[in-house]
């Protein structure tokens, strides 16, 4: 019960961040340039920032063997994630134009907006590097995989064939940047200048409510009154909620059957992040690709609102894992 009730007061401090760029953008306090212009703070300047003092207060040389090995359980969390949905959409007959949004809807999480302020209220700076384990999956999932899903789901490209490249810009983002440069830094040993970790502790710690802020506004602007559950939403969303988590407490069950040392902290931060809403991008690449950007719109804004219900409960469940 305490567990729950931790879980549920963290998440209201969420809630209430979020309700202020909800009503920031509701009294035309913000402009419409305001969204992407914090969104290009997070994510090019402020989430490097944290991600950076995180590898070098979390992490050590020592710790380096022991993070591959725990990329092995999201990665094959996402390898069979993606044939669930792959099955899902055979099943259940999802049509063109809404199949790889669904698959990326069950795959991939809003670890940046979503994700990294969670973890942060769930389990404070000491499991950042498990989550940045989560979050590197993550983000080579997207950018070099989901991608190319939604592309090639284009319902105006019938039978011509389009080649797509990986754009590595995407692969690499600024953030999966600023934790390269910060294993390096840590690798040879140079010490980093007071200041310049002052600096960077201070432009960090803007990423829980920027993101928040930033997610406040997007609901806003997709209007919660215009989100319809239908049959494929549903789909996602059980998808999203409630496979990708089990599929991981399954795997972490048969690792520490298997004598793989699994800290608990680590395991609660991975089955949360794959429980996390569905990425704030996918109505964008669907847009870019044909795809049906109102079932993207709509399961994203869904999965925002619900992670609120589903954090608490899954907190609680993973007590007894």
């Amino acid at each position: 019960m305490q567990v729950f009730l931790t879980s549920v007061s963290s998440v209201v401090v969420i809630i209430l961040i979020m309700a202020l760029g909800f009503l920031l953008k509701q009294f035309n306090w913000i402009d419409d340039k305001f969204g992407s212009e914090i969104s290009s703070i997070i994510t090019k300047i402020a989430l490097p920032a944290s991600i950076f003092t995180a590898v070098m207060k979390n992490l050590s040389r020592g710790s380096l063997l022991q993070l591959s090995t725990e990329l092995l359980f999201p990665a094959l969390g996402v390898i069979i994630g993606y044939l669930i949905a792959w099955l899902s959409i055979k099943v259940f007959k999802i049509r063109p134009g809404r199949r790889g949004i669904f698959m990326n809807a069950v795959v991939n999480a809003n670890t940046i907006f979503i994700g990294m302020p969670l973890n942060m209220a769930l389990f404070g700076d000491k499991a950042m590097s498990y989550f940045l384990v989560y979050y590197i999956i993550n983000t080579v999932s997207t950018w070099a995989f989901g991608v190319f899903l939604i592309q090639n789901d284009d319902p105006t490209a019938k039978a011509k064939k389009t080649n797509h490249k990986i754009n590595w810009k995407k692969l690499l983002p600024m953030p999966l940047v600023g934790f390269i440069v910060a294993l390096v830094w840590m690798l040879l040993g140079i010490p980093v200048p007071t200041f310049l970790n002052s600096t960077l502790t201070y432009v960090g710690n803007l990423v829980t409510p920027l993101s928040l802020i930033y997610i406040g506004i997007v609901l806003h602007d997709a209007g919660i009154k215009n989100v319809k559950f239908d049959r494929d939403s549903i789909l996602a969303l059980i998808g999203r909620f409630i496979v990708s988590p089990i599929i991981l407490i399954i795997l972490i069950k048969i690792g520490t059957n298997a004598g793989f040392n699994l800290p608990s902290l680590m395991r609660q931060t991975l089955v949360v992040q794959a429980a996390t809403p569905m990425l704030a991008v996918l109505p964008i690449l669907a847009n870019e690709s044909h795809g049906d950007v109102k079932y993207a719109t709509n399961i994203v804004v869904e999965s925002t609102i619900l992670f609120i219900i589903v954090v608490p409960i899954l907190m609680t469940i993973l007590q007894f894992i």
